[in-house]
């Protein structure tokens, strides 16, 4: 592994900053001043300023955001995010992908880089299930141009998987499978078809639920359930 990589799986700093220690010569690999793209394993004694750093052990919740929140750790703006729900020592935790501003639901939070990776490379494909409630009446044949991939911001969207749930004079309600995750995607397959999402909601990643979860609230994943999100 990396030296920056293994010091940032420390919990040390970001990668560019444990760049910037190496540089320094703050870090020592066995006693010896380390150089930036030095690769280590966890029998090596790494120090910083003498003091000995380990990986720490990588931590998984599943948190059901709310609307008003924004996906990130820190927001120069003053906007309230995803960590001020979180515990106070989970540690260098991030958001997997993002919810935006007024979306809710499903957000899982990790340490580990690697997984975070995986579940958001558009390639791996990973399904995202939400619930979707637009203004009026749409029938089945209506979200054919979702399913069959629609142009916004000059591209066509992925196939998906789309289908009524709900239906009166004044709402539809839908669930929507898609994999891919572009900034307000599903705002804006709708607004395509001169429809308005009023509620968005991540209900599922994968077959990974919220079951149980009130909103705002969050838990930490059992191993089942990290073994499956790294399975997928």
């Amino acid at each position: 592994m990396r030296l920056n990589k293994y010091l940032a799986s420390c919990g040390v700093a970001s990668r560019r900053e444990c760049d910037r220690l190496i540089e320094e010569g703050a870090v020592l690999v066995n006693g010896v001043r380390a150089a930036l793209g030095t690769e280590v394993n966890v029998e090596d004694d790494v120090t910083i300023n003498g003091r000995t750093v380990k990986p720490k052990k990588n931590e998984y919740y599943i948190l059901n955001k709310p609307k008003g929140y924004i996906c990130s750790v820190s927001d120069d703006k003053g906007r309230k995010t995803v960590m001020d729900l979180m515990p106070k020592d989970c540690g260098r935790i991030y958001p997997v992908g993002r919810l935006d501003y007024d979306s809710e639901g499903l957000l899982i939070m990790t340490t580990d880089g690697e997984l975070a990776q995986r579940l958001t490379r558009p390639e791996n494909e990973v399904p995202k299930t939400y619930l979707v409630k637009i203004e009026g009446i749409i029938n089945e044949n209506g979200l054919n141009p979702i399913r069959s991939g629609i142009e916004i911001d000059g591209y066509v969207t992925k196939k998906c998987k789309a289908h009524i749930v709900e239906t009166n004079k004044a709402y539809t309600k839908i669930h929507i499978t898609i994999t891919e995750g572009k900034n307000r995607e599903i705002r804006k397959m709708f607004a395509a078809i001169g429809k308005e999402v009023t509620l968005l909601k991540r209900i599922k990643v994968g077959e990974l639920t919220l079951r149980g979860l009130d909103r705002g609230a969050y838990r930490k994943l059992t191993k089942q359930e990290i073994a499956y999100l790294s399975s997928i």
